[in-house]
């Protein structure tokens, strides 16, 4: 196993500092502490920003074939270091080992396709005279960067959501600002240290663990021209109502259901839904929570998912058997224990699972649960599921819909009709058929509705925000 430092430093105007070691890091599974890094001050990242503003203009003027040398840099060093990257997913996060090193991979397809789309930011050339008033007038636009941007990323995927951040932003050309959750800060400081090699001007990124109170600046700094924050709805909304003038892009909390009709194949089928509801222990607001089926084939598929899931190793991330680690701390592990065990109080039967050990929740799954619970409206986070059963497709979509959340849904069925209506009908983000919604390609458009957030991430889309259209009239008589 690779060996992490003792410490780590955070990174200000593109170079590394330790002007303290206030932030101590656990390992996630034994408790103890992992390493420590630098806490940023109010003060740090004053000057971060301010050092962010200074990059603009030449972070701007970088040519593309620079901008792709950057991210290819970092690809190539990625590829490098990914026994590293994975094992401090592992210990940071308390991420198995197997989804550690295939968000390691998602690491490095989002810097490849940031660097093939950084050659390709064009604009469109628009003929103007529509009418007599605008003869001899002609329009070219093209996509300029926004300007010093400022991104926040959550615990649950330190490398991959970090990097549909900051790959943009270097494909676009703009300066940035990174917090990463102070729970699991090292992925974004490795991606620090690899930038830190490149020759990006002085001031193109900062890299600051630093806690929620100390963080204002991010939100609120009228420097800052976009604010990207991927984490819960309730902190995500309450920072777009202090965020100003500035654009805002939220990827929010999630809720999501997969519908299996009576079509399906359910051997197919198993393994999705087993994978989409438990990987990384259920921490990803794409992981399935509610799980819709045909009731002609109910019975059938709840069993086998009962099977399947009794099955999963629970326990330490390091080992590769291990399939559900720990949760990101023991209050989450708590507190989605308590909405378990309010929904058996309430009617609900416990299927399988159900226990809690420290940080460590069982595989969980759960029907006859009241439509009012916690555990079916608000976001679990965590390794449960509960059952549904339905008769009437139109009835299933109006379920999915009924959450105010809406991220991603998937759907099994080999009813091409059903799918058409469905794409009109379900408000997500994004549909998945044969697939569970806890699929994510990471140049796809990604992004959610409703309480799930505004904006798109996925490297192009991401570049739009980033950029802004600047428009050029000619007269040519």
């Amino acid at each position: 196993m690779p060996q992490l430092k003792d410490t780590y430093p955070l990174y200000l105007n593109s170079k590394p500092a330790q002007p303290n070691t206030d932030l101590e890091v656990t390992d996630k599974f034994t408790g103890e502490i992992a390493f420590r890094t630098a806490l940023a001050t109010p003060e740090i990242i004053d000057a971060a920003i301010a050092g962010a503003v200074r990059a603009t203009e030449p972070m701007a003027r970088l040519a593309s074939y620079e901008r792709k040398a950057v991210l290819e840099h970092c690809v190539a060093r990625f590829e490098e270091r990914a026994e590293e990257l994975a094992y401090s997913l592992c210990v940071e996060a308390g991420k198995p080992i197997g989804d550690a090193e295939g968000e390691v991979d998602r690491l490095i397809d989002t810097f490849r396709i940031a660097a093939e789309e950084s050659v390709r930011l064009g604009g469109e050339v628009m003929p103007l005279d529509i009418s007599p008033r605008a003869a001899g007038y002609q329009s070219i636009w093209k996509r300029v960067p926004v300007g010093p941007c400022s991104f926040i990323s959550p615990f649950n995927f330190p490398l991959n959501l970090a990097a549909h951040k900051i790959a943009p932003a270097i494909a676009v050309g703009c300066p940035f600002v990174l917090k990463p959750a102070s729970k699991t800060p090292l992925g974004a400081l490795i991606i620090g240290e690899v930038l830190a090699e490149t020759d990006l001007p002085e001031g193109a990124f900062s890299i600051l663990p630093a806690s929620r109170d100390g963080a204002d600046l991010f939100t609120t700094d009228e420097r800052l021209k976009l604010l990207s924050f991927t984490g819960s709805d309730t902190v995500g909304w309450a920072l777009k109502a202090r965020a100003g003038k500035k654009k805002v892009v939220l990827e929010l909390g999630g809720n999501a259901a997969v519908i299996v009709d009576e079509d399906a194949d359910l051997d197919d089928a198993l393994e999705r839904v087993i994978k989409g509801t438990y990987y990384q222990s259920g921490q990803s607001c794409i992981s399935v929570q509610r799980i819709l089926i045909h009731s002609a084939v109910y019975d059938r598929f709840r069993d086998m998912l009962v099977e399947r899931a009794q099955s999963l190793v629970v326990g330490d991330p390091k080992q590769r058997d291990t399939f559900i680690g720990p949760m990101i701390d023991e209050g989450e592990a708590e507190r989605l224990k308590g909405w378990i065990d309010e929904a058996v109080a309430n009617g609900a039967t416990l299927l399988c699972g159900g226990g809690r050990d420290g940080q460590m929740i069982e595989a969980t799954l759960l029907e006859d649960v009241d439509r009012a619970a916690k555990i079916v409206n608000e976001e679990a986070f965590g390794p449960v599921a509960v059952l549904m059963k339905f008769d009437d497709f139109d009835a299933a979509l109006k379920e999915v819909n009924r959450s105010e959340f809406g991220l991603q849904a998937g759907i099994f069925t080999r009813d091409l009709f059903k799918v058409l209506d469905a794409w009109d009908r379900v408000e997500c983000g994004g549909i998945c058929i044969n697939e569970v919604p806890s699929f994510r390609v990471d140049n796809m458009p990604y992004g959610g509705v409703k309480n799930s957030g505004l904006g798109r991430e996925g490297v192009r889309f991401a570049m739009e925000d980033m950029t802004e259209i600047r428009n050029l009239v000619i007269r040519r008589t």
